[in-house]
């Protein structure tokens, strides 16, 4: 019996080390941390969770430090991203730390907060540089990309030097100028004048309109018809041509079918009180008007002082339209309700006004989103 307790002594001594040992073989040094601070958390005295924090941390802030190092090298503005990224994490094993008793007790760990503040400042500092070269430069892309940078100089660091105002100026350097010309038709339609309605410049109007015209806030760009730029000598910077390529508005087709009626009606009673019923027969006679009509129109968006295309789409839309008329022959009473209804019913074929409608209410808000995302950034 001596002899099997040193034994089983030595057995939990093993044990133990290599228990303390598992703390350090994980791949995941990050989460290993934590769940070392979290076992001090739930018992203080943890032998194996207390001889593997210092070693942990050690590691662990030494792989983060090393990830800076190399990230400084880097060229490119997304390393602040990356710097930052790391610094974090080092701060927040640090109040992991710091708010842990047990842990607090067993090892010192160190702020990284000044080294955060500072990642602040120099990224910040290093966009508004950036956004500056930009703002020097006259093209609507530079414009783009300078807004752009004060923008993340300000993310940086709230309202960084004057990077808001800097915004503001590059927002304005980008500013296009858009005229919407009058619809080109080639449909026979609108060019034939059997419509007032639909002159040449009902959709340009509609469209500068909505786009928000000369006081448009939504994007940088200001929106004008053909008549505005020249009453007030504006020069574009971007032409929109519409075309409309087809409006097609078809005679209806006609089908005729017949359906066969039957019903049992009430025609009185027996001697002995039971209801006498009758089967009466009718023939509906249907006659159906249909068509589909269909419309096409281009947009093409043209740079006005390098003649480069911006953007050149088509849009369609169709309108689907039936009716259905009917007469009968036979005994009437053998028509239901809707049999009626269609017996009743008169032709009302929508007028070509009412299809140009619902044909400009497809296309019409496809032309304006192509257009507000072409101007918008």
């Amino acid at each position: 019996m001596k002899k099997i307790i040193p034994a089983i002594a030595v057995l939990f001594l093993f044990a133990s080390c290599k228990t303390s040992k598992d703390y350090l073989l994980r791949s995941n040094e990050d989460k290993t941390l934590y769940d070392v601070v979290k076992q001090l958390n739930k018992h203080a005295d943890d032998e194996n969770a207390s001889k593997a924090l210092a070693e942990v941390y050690t590691q662990v802030q030494q792989k983060h430090l090393d990830k800076i190092e190399t990230y400084k090298s880097y060229t490119d503005l997304n390393r602040w991203d990356k710097i930052s990224a790391e610094y974090n994490m080092l701060q927040n094993m640090y109040e992991a730390i710091t708010n842990s008793d047990a842990a607090a007790k067993l090892i010192k760990a160190n702020s990284y907060q000044k080294q955060i503040d500072s990642v602040k400042q120099a990224a910040a500092e290093d966009y508004y540089q950036i956004g500056l070269s930009y703002l020097q430069r006259h093209s609507r892309d530079d414009a783009k990309l300078a807004y752009s940078a004060f923008k993340k100089a300000g993310k940086w660091v709230n309202d960084y030097k004057d990077s808001k105002a800097k915004m503001d100026v590059a927002y304005e350097n980008a500013i296009l100028n858009v005229l919407i010309n009058p619809v080109q038709d080639n449909s026979v339609f609108i060019s034939s004048g059997w419509n007032n309605n639909f002159s040449s410049d009902y959709l340009s109007q509609n469209l500068v309109r909505d786009l928000g015209g000369k006081y448009a806030s939504q994007y940088p760009a200001r929106f004008y018809t053909e008549r505005e730029t020249n009453r007030n000598d504006i020069q574009p910077d971007w032409v929109v041509d519409l075309t409309l390529r087809e409006m097609d508005i078809p005679r209806p087709t006609f089908y005729n079918y017949s359906r066969n009626l039957s019903k049992q009606i009430e025609t009185g009673r027996d001697t002995s009180g039971r209801i006498i019923y009758q089967t009466v027969y009718a023939t509906l006679n249907i006659q159906k008007q249909s068509f589909n009509a269909r419309a096409q129109m281009d947009i093409n968006i043209t740079e006005v002082a390098t003649r480069k295309n911006i953007l050149y789409n088509s849009y369609s839309d169709t309108y689907n339209w039936q009716q259905e008329v009917a007469s009968y022959s036979g005994d009437s009473r053998a028509l239901s309700s809707n049999d009626w209804t269609l017996v009743n019913n008169r032709y009302n074929q929508p007028s070509k006004e009412d299809i140009m409608n619902e044909l400009y209410r497809g296309i019409y808000p496809q032309i304006k989103n192509r257009i507000s995302n072409a101007a918008n950034w």
